[in-house]
């Protein structure tokens, strides 16, 4: 047998002849930002720094770190009255914060559904929901087809036979799902789920600031929030900030405080960090954050009418987060670099992250991005396209050029 290292070097190895392999960047700061999480531009809003600064030092004597959990020293009156906060402006009986979205998705799923329940999944759910259900007490831990009503329904009566009617469902999906920009059909699903008594979390983790009165999320914005038992709310996408809160039913808060492990044995977010969320939430839902919501819903419109793709190449995405898709994971890569020598931060998406061959670019369009940057990014992504096409026939991972007369040649990877 290997020892250790030699392992972890061999299985390394795997991923980098895969083209897989992961590693930390660090991004130019003079490239322009088609990339981040931040939809409305409030990490880099000089008011909002400025906002938030004068706030913390209304705190002089407030301590650098939270100094433990919630259930030891890291809870305070400020932590209690954000939790009270957040519950009134999104509408909902009670709101608990956490460290962060994972933690809060984990949290949850490990722990509130009881033994002989089950967990029913949209297929593309966050990656941190379906860690949640490896530890939890269901029964029963399945998924139905992407926004697909009829497979959700299909698999609602397989699971009602196994489990029968007296045990709990959850069903867990996205308000905004981070890789295609789609939205859940959330007042249809809502439908489909009374007859059989279901519970529905929903992720707003990427609607959060963006979408609803003053960006409190798309089941606001429905008016559902009665009908949906939990909703998790980030921090850290459009707000700028990090943590997250998870909303329901005061018993619920009761019962996560009690039992959701990653809060428990978790140190909590540091008063700064309590502070910079107050002060976010209070910059989005104001004039300013109408504005935004306004300017990037502009932007977003400018670029889905400036670009002129191959057919099934441009995911039908009207948010703020726009898929490429180019078959097989070196050739995102490499349009990938030819974007990023070009100046404009874009990232790749390979599998197993996305399904094989539907590989891309993920373009996050913000609300303080330009016409002329989403232009200039258009026309890279287009001539790309124009200069370079796949044969279908062969190996999906080949890409090719066209010169004026049409002869395919392989373009080497130096040049990209």
């Amino acid at each position: 047998m290997l020892p250790l290292i030699e392992q972890l070097e061999a299985t390394l190895e795997k991923r980098i002849k895969r083209n897989l392999i992961r590693s930390l960047v660090v991004t130019s700061p003079n490239s322009v930002d088609f990339s981040s999480n931040d939809f409305l531009g409030l990490s880099r809003n000089s008011t909002l720094q400025k906002n938030y600064l004068k706030a913390l030092s209304n705190f002089p004597q407030s301590l650098l770190g939270s100094t433990g959990s919630r259930l030891l020293d890291g809870n305070s009156s400020y932590a209690e009255s954000l939790d009270t906060f957040l519950a009134q402006f999104h509408k909902s009986e009670s709101a608990l914060t956490f460290t962060s979205g994972f933690d809060a998705n984990v949290g949850f799923f490990s722990c509130v559904p009881q033994p002989g329940d089950a967990i029913i999944l949209d297929e593309f759910v966050h990656a941190s929901v379906h860690d949640g259900t490896r530890s939890t007490r269901a029964s029963i831990v399945t998924t139905f087809k992407h926004n697909d009503l009829g497979s959700l329904e299909e698999t609602l009566t397989k699971v009602v036979e196994k489990i029968g009617s007296q045990k709990n469902m959850f069903v867990a999906v996205e308000s905004l799902y981070s890789m295609d920009g789609d939205f859940a059909p959330i007042k249809e699903i809502v439908e489909v789920l009374k007859p059989y008594n279901a519970y529905l979390f929903v992720d707003e983790a990427h609607a959060t600031g963006v979408y609803g009165s003053q960006g409190r999320g798309i089941v606001c914005e429905l008016g559902l929030e009665r009908e949906v038992f939990a909703r998790l709310h980030t921090f850290g996408k459009a707000l700028a900030c990090n943590g997250a809160a998870i909303l329901g039913p005061k018993v619920l808060r009761s019962y996560l405080i009690n039992y959701a492990r990653p809060l428990i044995y978790s140190t909590f977010l540091p008063h700064s960090s309590l502070v910079a969320i107050r002060c976010s939430y209070e910059f989005m839902s104001g004039e300013i954050g109408d504005q935004l919501r306004k300017n990037l819903r502009e932007l977003i419109r400018k670029f889905r009418t400036s670009i002129k793709l191959p057919d099934d190449t441009l995911l039908p995405s009207e948010s703020a987060i726009q898929g490429v898709v180019i078959p097989g994971n070196e050739n995102a890569v490499k349009l990938s670099q030819a974007i990023q020598k070009a100046g404009y931060n874009v990232k790749p998406i390979r599998s197993p992250t996305v399904p094989v061959g539907k590989e891309r670019l993920r373009i996050c369009i913000h609300a303080d991005n330009t016409e002329e940057e989403i232009l200039g990014l258009a026309n890279i992504i287009q001539s790309y396209f124009r200069d370079h096409v796949y044969d279908k026939n062969k190996d999906s991972n080949v890409i090719r050029g066209i010169n004026s007369t049409k002869k395919q040649v392989t373009i080497p990877t130096s040049k990209l």
